[in-house]
Formats: C-alpha cells, sequence, structure tokens
C-alpha cells in the first residue's frame, strides 16, 4: 500500500512530528513497506481457527488480596520516617485538579 506525500504528512501531524523532507520520504517508504506487509496478511485464510488473547497456556498467577492487621510496633516502624503524621496516618498535601 503506497501512501502519498500527504498522507504522509497528516500522519506525522498526527503523531505531532516535525519531519524535514527528506524524514518523509524516509519514514513514508518504510510506513508504506509495513502497511503492504499488513495487506499480505489479510489474504490469509483464518476461516475456523479460534481467537487467541495469548498463547502460552499461563493463567493468573497473581494471589488473592487480603487483609492483614498490623501490630503497633508494625505501624510504628512503617511511619518512623514519615515528614509529617497524623495519628496512624501520612499527611500528605491536598491535591485537587
Amino acid at each position: 500500500m503506497k501512501l502519498s506525500k500527504q498522507e504522509i504528512q497528516d500522519i506525522a501531524k498526527l503523531a505531532r512530528l516535525d519531519l524535514t523532507e527528506a524524514e518523509l520520504e524516509k519514514y513514508g517508504g518504510q510506513l508504506s513497506a509495513v502497511l503492504s506487509y499488513i495487506d499480505q496478511l489479510k489474504e490469509v485464510n483464518v476461516k475456523g481457527v479460534e481467537p487467541a488473547a495469548q498463547v502460552t497456556g499461563l493463567e493468573n498467577v497473581l494471589r488473592e488480596d487480603e487483609v492483614k492487621n498490623w501490630d503497633e510496633k508494625e505501624i510504628e516502624e512503617a511511619l518512623k520516617d514519615a515528614p509529617e503524621k497524623e495519628g496512624r496516618f501520612i499527611k500528605v498535601k491536598r491535591v485537587i485538579e
């Protein structure tokens, strides 16, 4: 799929790239080659092939979240280097946008 110079300029503008004429020519050719390859993939017969999000067979290995209560010593240790504290909490500046 051969892209026109105007299409390359439009893509560069959308990507916020300020390309020189030489760069437009170089990257335009490369992008056209990639799109041509993708066009070839469109011709592959995939009838009867199940879609796959991943093919490794791995499953979620994350553990379940569980609440663990800390004793006073653990709380004190966690808060000891906090610049400002309010009771058992670290005090931070308010962030509002």
